[in-house]
Formats: C-alpha cells, sequence, structure tokens
C-alpha cells in the first residue's frame, strides 16, 4: 500500500456502445446492443440506456432482444475499437512508462514512476486532464480511480461510473470498503458471494469482522486469507508494464448445426487464416496449434499438435488445424469452431516440414507437362483446380502453355450486409448498413460529428454501394 493515491485505473465507459453511439449520430442517447447477432450470439456491450432495460454484457443476444426490443443491434467493429484503444493507451504511455493495459479499454498506470503525482492533489489533476485529453482526442468518456493500491483504484473507477474521477484517500479505504458488497472485491463471484450470503455476510465489513481464521475454515487457505486482505484494503501488487499474451485465438459460433464435412473444414481453414491474422498483427509466432470443437451436444473438445519450431505461417497453421479436425467425430453436427495458437515467441523459425512439401510442390509445377501448365496446374492454390482434374472436365489434354483456360460462367454470390457494418455510396458517401433481408439493404448515411442523416435502400448487389473502413471519430473524416 502506498501512503499516496498515486495507482490509476481507467475504465472506458460501456467502451464498444459509446464508440457506436460516436460514430452514428442517430444512435445517441438511444439502446445500443453490440453482440453475436445470430440466435446463439451473446452481447459483448450495451450501452447505459440499455442497461436501464436489463441488458448487460454476457447476455445471450436472445435475451437481451427481448428485453429491449427496441434497442440497435449491430454486430462488433473491432477494427475501429483497436484504432481507439491505440490512442487512449498512447495517451496513458505519455503519462508514465508503467502501464498495464487490461483490455481495449482498460489499465492500471503508476502515476509516481512517471513523476507525474506524488500526492492527492497531483494524481486528481492528473486525472482530471486525462480524461478531458480523452474526451478530445476520441469524443468517449472514461472513469477514473486513484488509490494506493490497484485493487482499491479499480474499484475507485467502477464507483466512478460513468464519466467520473474518485480517489480514495489513503487511509480511508476500510471505511470505504465496509458498506460495499462482497461482489466489490475481485475473484468474488457467483458462487463464492452466495456461499458467503448463506454464512451471513455480504458486506465487505463483515468480511473483515469474519477474521482470517474464519474466512480460511470457509473457502479454504488460499482464497481466505486473499479474501480477509482484500477486505482490510490490503493489495501490495505492482503495476507491470508488459502482460505477454499466452495465446492467439478466434472462434465462431454457428446460428445452425454444422453437418457437413466439407464446409467444417472450410469453416476450420478459413478460421485459422483469421488466427494468423491476428497472430501477426501481435508481431508473434506459436509453436502450438489448438483446434476447438463444440458438439451439438455441447460437448466441447480441444486439439493440439506442436511444431517444431515457432511459425506465422498460415499454410502451417491450416494444415496444422486440418490434421486436428480428420482427429474429431463431427458426425451430430458441430455449433462451435475455434483455432488458435499458443506457446508464442517474437520470431518465426520456419517449419522445415511445410517449406519441404511447398519446395516439392513447386518443383512439381515447374516439370509438370504443358496439359496441366497455366494458372490451373498442380501447386497452385487459387486456380481452377489441379492438372488431371482440368484435363478431365476438359477432355483433352488442355490448352497449350500460354493459354488461358476457358472458364464455366459463374454467378456472382449475393453481397452480405450486417447490421452496423460501415459502407459508402459512389453518390451519398460514407454510411452504415441498419438491417437487409429479401434482397434490399437498408443504409443511415451519416458520420462522425454530424447531424443524424437519412435512411435510403438500395438492392443488394448495387454497384454503387461498397463496404468500407470505418471513419474516425474525430478529425480527419474524409
Amino acid at each position: 500500500m502506498r501512503a499516496a493515491p498515486t495507482i490509476l485505473h481507467l475504465d472506458m465507459d460501456a467502451f464498444y456502445a459509446s464508440v457506436e453511439q460516436a460514430s452514428k449520430p442517430s444512435l445517441r442517447g438511444k439502446a445500443v446492443i453490440v453482440g453475436g447477432l445470430g440466435p446463439r450470439g451473446v452481447v459483448a456491450t450495451a450501452s447505459y440506456e440499455a442497461r436501464r432495460f436489463g441488458v448487460h454484457s454476457a447476455m445471450p443476444m436472445g435475451q437481451a432482444r427481448r428485453l429491449c426490443p427496441n434497442g440497435a443491434y449491430l454486430i462488433p467493429r473491432f477494427t475501429l475499437y483497436r484504432q481507439v484503444s491505440d490512442i487512449v493507451m498512447a495517451m496513458l504511455r505519455e503519462l508514465s512508462p508503467l502501464v498495464e493495459p487490461l483490455s481495449l479499454d482498460e489499465a492500471f498506470v503508476d502515476l509516481e514512476a512517471g513523476g507525474v503525482a506524488f500526492d492527492s492533489d497531483s494524481a486528481r489533476a492528473t486525472g482530471e486532464r486525462l480524461r478531458a485529453d480523452i474526451r478530445a482526442a476520441t469524443g468517449l468518456s472514461g472513469s477514473v480511480g486513484l488509490a494506493g493500491s490497484k485493487m482499491l483504484a479499480k474499484v475507485a473507477s467502477e464507483e466512478a461510473k460513468p464519466a467520473g474521477l474518485l480517489l480514495i484517500e489513503p487511509g480511508t479505504e476500510r471505511e470505504l470498503l465496509a458498506p460495499m458488497s462482497v461482489r466489490t472485491l475481485p475473484g468474488v463471484g457467483p458462487a463464492t458471494g452466495e456461499h458467503l450470503r448463506r454464512a451471513g455476510i455480504t458486506t465487505v465489513g463483515e468480511l473483515a469482522e469474519a477474521g482470517e481464521d474464519e474466512l480460511v475454515r470457509m473457502v479454504g487457505r488460499a482464497h481466505g486469507a486473499g479474501l480477509y486482505r482484500m477486505a482490510l484494503g490490503l493489495d501490495d501488487r505492482p503495476v507491470v508494464a508488459e502482460r505477454d499474451a499466452k495465446s492467439v485465438s478466434v472462434e465462431d459460433t454457428f446460428d445452425v448445426d454444422l453437418h457437413d464435412r466439407v464446409r467444417i473444414r472450410g469453416e476450420v481453414q478459413r478460421l485459422a487464416d483469421r488466427c494468423v491474422q491476428r497472430l501477426r498483427g501481435s508481431g508473434h509466432s506459436g509453436r502450438t496449434i489448438v483446434l476447438k470443437v463444440r458438439r451439438y451436444d455441447f460437448a466441447t473438445l480441444t486439439r493440439s499438435e506442436t511444431l517444431r519450431g515457432p511459425t506465422d505461417d498460415p499454410a502451417v497453421v491450416r494444415e496444422a488445424a486440418a490434421r486436428l479436425l480428420e482427429a474429431v467425430d463431427t458426425t451430430g453436427g458441430v455449433r462451435l469452431l475455434g483455432v488458435g495458437v499458443t506457446g508464442l515467441a517474437d520470431y518465426t523459425q520456419e517449419d522445415l516440414f511445410a517449406q519441404s512439401s511447398a519446395a516439392e510442390a513447386e518443383a512439381e509445377a515447374e516439370h509438370e507437362d504443358d496439359g496441366a501448365g497455366g494458372e490451373g496446374g498442380a501447386g497452385s492454390t487459387g486456380g481452377a483446380g489441379g492438372g488431371a482434374e482440368a484435363e478431365a472436365a476438359g477432355g483433352g489434354t488442355g490448352p497449350s502453355e500460354g493459354q488461358e483456360r476457358p472458364r464455366e460462367p459463374q454467378e456472382a454470390p449475393e453481397r452480405r450486409w450486417t447490421a452496423g457494418s460501415d459502407v459508402r455510396h459512389v453518390l451519398y458517401g460514407p454510411g452504415w448498413v441498419q438491417g437487409s433481408g429479401v434482397g434490399r439493404v437498408t443504409v443511415r448515411f451519416e458520420r462522425p460529428g454530424s447531424e443524424p442523416g437519412r435512411v435510403r435502400t438500395f438492392r443488394v448487389d448495387d454497384p454503387d454501394l461498397e463496404p468500407s473502413d470505418p471513419l474516425p471519430l474525430v478529425g480527419d473524416l474524409s
């Protein structure tokens, strides 16, 4: 515990939903729910307006729709959230070299290590200045807690929500904590909270009065001793600048169980590519490939394979994930698939077997005779098919080298427009999808900082309407 409240905890208010409200003027002051939009989706974040209806994070989306039928339900736009998070985290690092991010929208800062605060007055001034700077740079609000420990700083920021600042003066910790629910303390979840309630302990003050011996008897030595220290407001954990990622993963839950083995393989390949994109984005590579499969009966299976060295090669990850899938029985149907990479490193040691296979494929392609040449020849990953298949389909030896193989005309797939996604129209400019169905897509044309925009409807295949990157919340909105 410090003698001055120089540990700051910042928590952005309803972050995903607030970003959506800032970027979509027509949603300001409205109930906004961000998350998976399918019947099996869950709420990632709900705006404060939606929370008044009882909607909260991790709630099934179907339940949220029943509680708040008139809310705006949007897909997450993580690209934009990360951009905003980068701005905020950069501002925190200007305050101190010791910044401990917990998520995109939450972090601890050691103000004393940065030389910007040594007492209550300077800490409060720094916190207020930070909130104002975040508002100016992003248009968003954040809540700030200041205390002599990480635990108390986090408690303070929670009490300050929304858009507030609370400073806990050293020496007042027990008085402040005493009337609060035991669920306020880190590590006290629903099960522990209920166990304590049955013993007549519902507040932090009652927890402290129970004493360490009684708490150890009730919940075990490690947990009981920790609870007692927290009830007294004691926490000596330092702010740690680097929190090394242990894994990178992506997963999808499907609206309808998948039974087609070919479709399942295709989804695994797609997830592997997304996982590698995230892996490379974090500047890592990894040795162990993990496949996660949740079956129709909710049984969850994981399979893993450890490579000879770290890799960020999408082909290597795809091949490993495909091998892992072969060992999983998907006969009854699959409701969730995931691909992850663990054993992360900051460098890449190419997989020698994969390199060898690729070299052999390239050599085979170079020495293939003309009948299998061109884009559809052996070793091609994006052409019309391998040489043997192309020859059989064509009924002959195929075109000579340099000629383009004739292709069957294919009908372009119908474009899908998901609620909340960014678009741009040739005539009307930037906007976002409000909804789509029966061959039509409804778009509201507005941008951050503008007045609420007009709504227009187009055919889903309108050539003048294209997906777009999100606009920044402030600054250059061209």
